[in-house]
């Protein structure tokens, strides 16, 4: 696993730009049977252009939130059917939204009726959709799985603003060998700074 990800970051360089350190680095993380979940929102700038260069999803209202998984037991895990959430402070829950929905988030072409027209006749006007870069599909969290002693991470998308007190939940971490399901994990996120 480690060889493939060595492969694809040599393949394409501006890749390997970003790479956000172990899990036990973050405040905002939970371990549960060997297994740590580190959660952080990217809803400054600055944190926004670290992973996705000049893009700042938050101001097309999409909350990037970083996640890695540090497995640190003996066995593989499987990630194929993780459910994520965010819960704001008001107990509000979003879904997350895959990256390839959210690339189509931030423009579209919109008709534009001209004036003095007798005839109503639309006009299709082609905008650049900032959303639509490798960045939002390139770094989204896409691992089905974690080999023993690895970690993986990624962003999850959130059509939501951040705001203090909110959470982020994960569960259907499995233990391959078994399918035996992790508990879940519920990680406060950081107040915005």
């Amino acid at each position: 696993m480690a060889a493939v990800a060595t492969l694809l970051a040599d393949n394409n360089k501006d890749a390997s730009k970003f790479s956000p350190g172990p899990a036990s680095s973050y405040p905002a993380k939970q371990t549960n049977d060997h297994v740590t979940v580190a959660a952080s929102a990217y809803d400054t700038e600055e944190l926004a252009h670290s992973a996705f260069g000049k893009l700042n999803p938050n101001q097309y209202g999409v909350l990037p939130v970083l996640v890695i998984i540090q497995n640190d037991t003996d066995q593989v895990l499987k990630l194929e059917h993780l459910d994520v959430e965010y819960t704001g402070a008001d107990g509000r829950h979003v879904e997350a939204t895959p990256a390839d929905e959210v690339q189509t988030l931030g423009g579209t072409e919109r008709p534009n009726v001209p004036t003095g027209s007798p005839i109503p006749i639309p006009i299709h006007r082609k905008h650049k959709n900032p959303l639509n870069v490798w960045e939002i599909d390139g770094r989204s969290f896409a691992a089905k799985l974690i080999p023993a002693h690895e970690s993986a991470h990624g962003f999850f998308y959130f059509q939501t603003p951040h705001a203090p007190g909110s959470k982020f939940y994960l569960s259907g971490i499995k233990v391959a060998s078994t399918g035996q399901d992790l508990f879940y994990f519920e990680i406060p996120l950081e107040n915005p700074k």
